[in-house]
């Protein structure tokens, strides 16, 4: 069984720079996930959207912020799991033993849960068509905005994410949003930008529509769309349905780790350290919860480095907590797992 020091649950943006710290005190670290790549809800539904709240770039593309985590993290030659989910936790010899949805256990001295919010899935709406079409003009997430160049799009919701996705793609495709209410609950700016566009024949916004039915013959051809008002339909020519309409997200096997919740998604850490109610389990981003809670990616990346100081210092308890500055280093060190 390969053994690392550390096991980071989680490949979002906190779980990989927990990684990166874990190999900055020179230990070995595992990362698993059940996404088939590292980024987390970064890679897996904005990629191509714009950060602006990291410290030192006035604005990062996710996918090119998750890039520069990997890149970062690389020289510790971390060892990655993905497509595996962790299930099983149980502690054996002084180590911890993980077993993940492929049934193959690690074993592990500390663990550090950066889980986000959990397993996650777009919430559908559950309309005819919208199963068989999935995949083949049906989208819960524009992971690509060159794949919708020159595309009749239609896109559902009224959130954030239908509002900046309405505003990306007006310059690439011709794009009308349905919103069900007449209010968005998207941010007011992005609403008024949004107006404005539609008020330029930039886009075009229907409200109270929602999606009834989507058409096709193997690819998506038409959307009915339900007027709330005046129960009329309406039939649109589409290339693309977009459906922004949220996620629905659930901790799964970890809640059954003997760890204090918050709820049923959040994991109570006891105070600054980040250590669980579970002596050897820390959490960090937004899985955590403590007074006064933020869930930003620029505070993640601070309890991921305090997590993975303190994960060190169990997994190895001769080794100091503060782990000094990293410009006295003379090199990145590239360690072994050990067996």
């Amino acid at each position: 069984m390969l053994r690392t020091d550390v096991t980071v649950i989680g490949a979002g943006p906190a779980g990989l720079f927990a990684a990166f710290y874990v190999g900055m005190r020179d230990l070995t670290v595992r990362i698993i996930d059940p996404l088939p790549e590292p980024g987390g809800q970064l890679m897996a539904l904005y990629p191509e959207k714009y950060i602006y709240d990291i410290a030192g770039f006035p604005k990062i593309l996710a996918k090119d912020l998750v890039n520069n985590l990997i890149e970062q993290l690389e020289p510790f030659k971390p060892i990655y799991t993905l497509g595996e989910r962790a299930e099983k936790l149980e502690e054996v010899n002084g180590d911890f033993h993980i077993t993940t949805s492929s049934g193959h256990t690690y074993a592990t001295g500390a663990v550090i849960i950066a889980a986000g919010v959990g397993a996650f899935e777009p919430r559908k709406v559950g309309c005819p068509g919208e199963a068989e079409f999935t995949g083949k003009g049906v989208y819960y997430a524009v992971k690509s905005k060159a794949e919708f160049t020159g595309k009749r799009v239609l896109i559902v919701g009224g959130g954030d994410s239908a509002a900046d996705w309405t505003l990306g793609l007006k310059d690439i495709a011709e794009v009308t949003l349905i919103h069900r209410r007449e209010q968005f609950r998207a941010h007011a700016a992005t609403v008024n930008q949004m107006i404005e566009a539609a008020e330029a024949g930039e886009v075009r916004i229907l409200t109270p529509y929602e999606l009834k039915e989507i058409r096709g013959d193997g690819h998506v051809r038409e959307a009915v769309i339900f007027n709330n008002a005046t129960k009329e339909e309406t039939v649109l020519g589409v290339d693309a349905v977009v459906i922004l309409a949220g996620y629905l997200s659930k901790l799964g096997p970890l809640a059954t780790w003997g760890l204090e919740m918050e709820g049923n998604k959040k994991i109570k850490v006891l105070d600054s350290t980040m250590r669980t109610s579970r002596p050897g389990i820390f959490a960090c981003g937004d899985v955590a919860s403590y007074n006064g809670k933020l869930p930003l990616i620029c505070l993640g990346f601070g309890e991921a480095s305090i997590a993975a100081n303190y994960a060190a210092a169990y997994a190895h308890p001769e080794l100091k907590v503060n782990p000094g500055h990293s410009s006295e280093r003379d090199e990145v060190p590239t360690p072994a797992a050990t067996h």
